[in-house]
C-alpha cells in the first residue's frame, strides 16, 4: 500500500511511497492538519542521489514500529531539497544554529506554525556514532511536547530569532575595491592545501567557484592565482574523484587526497568543474585541462541528457544496493578486457597494454577500497612517455583508447539509479558551458546539444509567462527561484554569443523583466523567491 507521495513528481519523494509512514508533501494539507490536529512537524529533507538518505529510510522509514510512532504523534513531510531550496535553505540554517552542523538527510521537527525547535540530520536505527536511535528521538520529541511545550516553542521562537538576526548581519555590506580582490588570493593561497590540494579537511569538495575566480584573477596576470588553481585542477583530476574511464566527477572526496570518492554525480558539480577546465585550457593551452572538460561534457551526453533536450539531476552513489559499485574494478577483470583489446588491435603494438595501464593508475590485486580499485593517475604523461619510448600525444591517446575499452565493459554493468527530473538553474549551468565549450573548442556537436536545451527549457518550464523550477514525466511544477531565472539569462545570453540568434537575446530580455518585476527588492537587491511565493 502507498502513502500520498505515489502521486508526487520527484523521484526522491517516490522511493519514499511505500513507506508505512503516512506521509505528506510540503503543502497546505499537510499544514492545515498540523494546526487542526494540533501536531508538531516531522520534516524530512533529502534528495534521490543521497546514500544516507537511502540508509535512514531504509533502517527507520521502513520500520512499522518507527511508523507507528511518527503517524500517531506527528505530520510528516517529505521534501525534496532540489525542488525546494528555499525549504532546504530556511530549515538548514535552523539545524546549523541547533547542532553547529547540517548535512542531508535533514531531520528537523517544527511547530504548527513551523517554526523549528529540534532538528539534526541522520540518526541510526540504534544509538551509535554518538548519536541517539530515531525511535529514542522520535518518542522523547513526542513526550516533551505533551509535557513540557511552552519550553519548545520558546525554543522555536528564540531559534527563529538567531537565525533572523545572523541573516541581518550578512546584509551589512562593505564596498568592493581592487584591493579586496587581491586580499581573497592571498588569503586563498593561504588557506591552500598545498599537499594535496584543495581547502579544507576530509570530507573535501571540489570548488569551481572560487577557481573560477582565480583564474580571472590569472587571466589578469596574478600568478599565485593561476598556481593555486592549476594545482587544485590536477590534483582533483588525478585523484579517484575523478572518472577517468567514463568522465564527470563525484561529488566530493571522503579523505584529504581526492581518491575515494563519495560516488554521486551531479549535474551541477560537473557543468561547472567541466567550465574552469575549459578556462584553464584557455589560459594554459596545456591539453589535458580540455580532455578533462570534453570526458566530462560527454558524459553529460552520454548518461545525463533526456531524449528531449533536459539534463537529469543526479545520479546514485549506489548500484545494486552497494556504493560505489558501478565504479570500482578487479585487476584481473582489467587485465582481462585489455589483453583481448590488445589481441583485436595493431596500435601501440611495441607496448604492453595491461602493464602500461597498471603503472598509469597504480592498480594493484589488493585494491586501494574495500578489495577492489578506485582508478586514480600515479604516474603523470610525462614519466609514461619516458618509461615506455612513447611522446606525451601518444601517451594520451592510448590511455584514451584503454579507457573506451574499460567504459565498454562498465556499461554492461547495472547502472546507479538516475534522479530523471530537469531542474531549471541546474540546466543553465550546463547550457552555459555547452555553448561555450562549442565556441572555444570549435565542437559543432556541443552547439547543437545547447540549443536543444535551450528550446526545451523555453517550451517546457516557461509557461504562462512564468518561468518553472522542475520538470519531470511531461509536468513542469514549482516556482522558478531567483537562481533559475538568473542562470537562465546568463546561459542564454552564453548562447546567443555562440551562434548570434537573436531569440536566445530576446527571451533573456524577457526573463530579465519578469525577473525584475517579481523578485526585486525595491531597498536593495533581490530576494530567492517570487512576490507571489508562499
Amino acid at each position: 500500500m502507498t502513502n500520498r507521495l505515489a502521486t508526487e513528481n520527484s523521484p526522491y519523494l517516490i522511493q519514499h511511497a511505500n513507506n508505512p509512514v503516512d506521509w505528506f508533501p510540503w503543502g497546505p494539507e499537510a499544514l492545515e492538519r498540523a494546526r487542526s490536529e494540533d501536531k508538531p512537524i516531522f520534516l524530512s529533507i533529502g534528495y534521490a542521489a543521497c546514500h544516507w538518505c537511502h540508509v535512514m529510510a531504509h533502517e527507520s522509514f521502513g520500520d512499522p514500529q518507527v511508523a507507528e510512532t511518527l503517524n500517531r504523534y506527528f505530520i510528516n513531510i517529505k521534501v525534496d531539497r532540489e525542488e525546494r531550496p528555499d525549504l532546504d535553505t530556511l530549515y538548514m540554517d535552523a539545524v546549523v544554529a541547533m547542532t553547529g552542523q547540517g548535512g542531508w538527510p535533514m531531520s528537523v521537527f517544527l511547530t504548527p506554525s513551523c517554526e523549528p525547535f529540534f532538528g539534526g540530520t541522520y540518526f541510526p536505527p540504534k544509538p551509535r556514532f554518538n548519536l541517539p536511535s530515531f525511535q529514542d528521538v522520535i518518542r522523547t520529541v513526542a513526550r516533551l511536547w505533551l509535557e513540557d511545550r511552552e519550553r519548545l516553542i520558546q525554543s522555536a521562537h528564540e531559534i527563529v530569532q538567531q537565525i533572523t538576526s545572523v541573516k541581518s548581519d550578512r546584509d551589512k555590506t562593505t564596498p568592493m575595491s581592487p584591493q579586496i580582490l587581491d586580499q581573497a588570493v592571498y588569503r586563498m593561497a593561504q588557506a591552500y592545501d598545498w599537499e594535496f590540494g584543495g581547502w579544507g579537511q576530509s570530507p573535501k569538495f571540489p570548488q569551481p567557484m572560487t577557481i573560477e575566480f582565480l583564474l580571472q584573477r590569472a587571466g589578469n596576470g596574478d600568478k599565485l592565482a593561476l598556481d593555486v588553481a592549476l594545482h587544485c585542477l590536477d590534483a582533483m583530476s588525478q585523484g579517484g574523484m575523478y572518472d577517468v574511464v567514463g568522465g564527470g566527477f563525484a561529488r566530493y572526496s571522503t579523505d584529504n587526497k581526492w581518491l575515494v570518492p563519495h560516488f554521486e554525480k551531479m549535474l551541477y558539480d560537473n557543468a561547472l568543474l567541466s567550465k574552469v577546465y575549459l578556462y584553464a585550457y584557455l589560459i594554459t593551452h596545456e591539453t589535458r585541462y580540455r580532455e578533462v572538460c570534453q570526458s566530462t561534457l560527454n558524459f553529460l551526453v552520454r548518461e545525463m541528457v533526456s531524449d528531449e533536450g533536459g539534463f537529469y539531476s543526479s545520479l546514485d552513489a549506489d548500484s545494486e544496493g552497494k556504493e560505489g559499485k558501478y565504479y570500482l574494478w578487479d585487476l584481473a577483470e582489467i587485465q582481462g578486457c585489455l589483453v583481448n583489446a590488445q589481441a583485436r588491435s595493431t596500435k601501440f603494438a611495441s607496448v604492453n597494454w595491461f602493464d602500461f595501464y597498471v603503472n598509469a593508475y597504480s592498480v594493484t590485486w589488493e585494491g586501494n577500497y574495500e578489495g577492489k580499485n578506485i582508478l586514480h593517475r600515479s604516474m603523470n604523461n610525462s614519466d609514461l612517455a619516458a618509461k615506455y619510448s612513447l611522446s606525451e600525444q601518444e601517451v594520451e591517446n592510448l590511455l584514451h583508447d584503454l579507457n573506451v575499452s574499460l567504459l565498454e565493459i562498465r556499461l554492461k554493468r547495472i547502472r546507479p539509479t538516475i534522479d530523471d527530473k530537469v531542474l531549471v538553474a541546474w540546466n543553465a549551468l550546463a547550457l552555459s558551458v555547452f555553448a561555450e565549450a562549442a565556441r572555444y573548442l570549435d565542437q559543432p556537436a556541443y552547439l547543437e546539444i545547447a540549443c536543444k536545451n535551450a528550446s526545451f527549457l523555453w517550451d517546457k518550464m516557461y509557461l504562462n509567462n512564468r518561468l518553472h523550477r522542475s520538470w519531470r514525466d511531461g509536468k513542469a511544477r514549482h516556482n522558478g527561484y531567483l537562481e533559475d531565472y538568473a542562470g537562465l539569462i546568463l546561459a542564454f545570453l552564453a548562447l546567443y554569443q555562440s551562434n548570434f540568434e537573436t531569440i536566445w537575446f530576446e527571451r533573456a530580455r524577457i526573463l530579465l523583466v519578469d525577473l525584475i518585476a517579481h523578485f526585486r527588492d525595491p531597498e536593495d537587491g533581490f530576494y530567492d523567491t517570487r512576490d507571489d511565493h508562499e
